[in-house]
């Protein structure tokens, strides 16, 4: 232990001898690991917060649907359509897992004004659910639909500078309705929303699902789909199972999300190489530092080996320095790299519109950066580890050196 202890005290020593280079040697390792672990960060977060855009927004946790129903084609038929929703619901909001429930009633049409058209898809809701609170929040003028509203419509504030309307402006909707015969109907614009995902701002419009129903001469309590909320994401799978039966298929936020789980394991394989890469780089780095400081002390060596030193002392003397490197570089690059999450998860990155082309993929105007322990666990092992097999060559080298020909080196 006492032979150990000196060499920790040589190996630090020896590492202070060139200060300039361990300390870039020990910036490289640091700055390394901040950039994998700040990039995953953002990564993560990336999809995390689309993933839970898409759940608040759209898919719920759970869906209820008919075995028939397309959600591409958009179907009215009431062969597609889940009817008498109110007691589904209704055995829904018993179950302790269940948060809030509720039906939708979705269909495509054009909406008309003035100035210009656009192809959208309809939500037809339930006005008073809780489930539709990020659009009640999101209002940024006029008023939130109520269910005597004859003739009242929710469009996004973006939508709504781009085909010149506002409140209370008259907008012309056409559908082709459940008997697949095209049906008008005048509207009037009672409030502008933003949820901050501008694919989804500019896509979707609002009305109360019994003007939908009637407007789209959809049976009274049908629906495409009944949307569930759970209190707990991790019981999504349980609820699913809970409420299968015949004529009906269950659909959890996986299921309903696989274009962005795919995005995410493609895009943990692309992290994968760069961390592959950034570690090579750090290994060479280290043992570019240990192989410079070894031969700068041959002739040190040497004289160690002719006084009594072993072969495997001097290997573990190596070793140790590859150690306070790696050690010194890997605690700052963590603190490095949480300092960098941290200020992204409140600042985050403006990426503007881009998310208008991202499809069903909802991102908004800014990627905020998420903390992921495991991960950051996991690199920085991987990060020390790759140093220490990165320091065994110079280390190896140095044991393997002959005390006559170091000492005429």
């Amino acid at each position: 232990m006492k032979t150990f202890n000196t060499l920790w005290v040589i190996s630090f020593r020896d590492l202070l001898r060139n200060k300039r280079r361990s300390f870039f040697s020990l910036f490289a390792v640091a700055l390394g690991l901040a950039l994998l672990i700040a990039l995953y960060g953002l990564v993560a977060g990336m999809i995390d917060d689309s993933v839970q855009n898409n759940i608040r927004l759209r898919t719920g946790h759970v869906q209820i649907r008919s075995t028939s129903y397309q959600e591409e084609k958009l179907s009215l038929q009431s062969k597609d359509l889940i009817q008498n929703t109110s007691i589904i619901t209704d055995r829904l909001g018993a179950m302790s897992e269940v948060k809030v429930a509720a039906p939708v009633l979705w269909f495509g049409g054009i909406l008309n004004t003035i100035n210009d058209s656009v192809n959208l898809q309809f939500f037809g809701i339930d006005v008073n659910s809780a489930l539709y609170s990020p659009i009640r929040e999101g209002l940024v003028t006029g008023e939130f639909l109520t269910q005597e509203d004859r003739d009242g419509i929710l469009i996004g504030k973006r939508l709504a500078v781009s085909l010149g309307t506002g409140i209370g402006q008259k907008v012309n909707l056409t559908v082709i309705n459940s008997d697949g015969n095209p049906v008008e109907g005048i509207f009037t614009v009672k409030g502008l929303f933003s949820t901050g995902i501008p694919s989804y701002d500019e896509s979707s419009a609002f009305l109360s699902i019994s003007k939908a129903q009637a407007f789209t001469h959809s049976t009274s309590g049908s629906a495409s789909a009944i949307v569930i909320l759970l209190n707990h994401q991790e019981e999504a799978e349980k609820v699913s199972s809970a409420l299968q039966s015949p004529g009906i298929v269950t659909l959890t936020w996986r299921d309903m999300n696989k274009l962005l789980v795919q995005f995410a394991e493609s895009g943990m394989g692309v992290y994968v190489i760069l961390d592959a890469i950034v570690m090579l780089i750090v290994g060479v780095i280290i043992a570019n530092t240990l192989l410079m400081a070894v031969f700068e002390r041959i002739r040190e060596m040497g004289i160690l080996t002719a006084l009594g030193m072993k072969g495997n002392q001097i290997l573990w003397m190596i070793l140790f320095e590859a150690s306070i490197l790696g050690l010194a570089g890997v605690i700052s690059g963590i603190i490095l790299g949480c300092g960098v999450i941290a200020y992204l998860s409140e600042v985050g990155i403006y990426i503007g519109d881009v998310g208008k082309s991202s499809g069903s993929i909802a991102l908004g105007t800014t990627m905020y950066a998420h903390f992921v322990p495991n991960t950051i666990l996991l690199l920085s092992l991987s990060t020390f580890t790759i140093i220490l097999l990165a320091s065994l060559y110079p280390a190896a080298f140095a044991a393997r050196l002959e005390p006559v020909e170091a000492l005429h080196a």
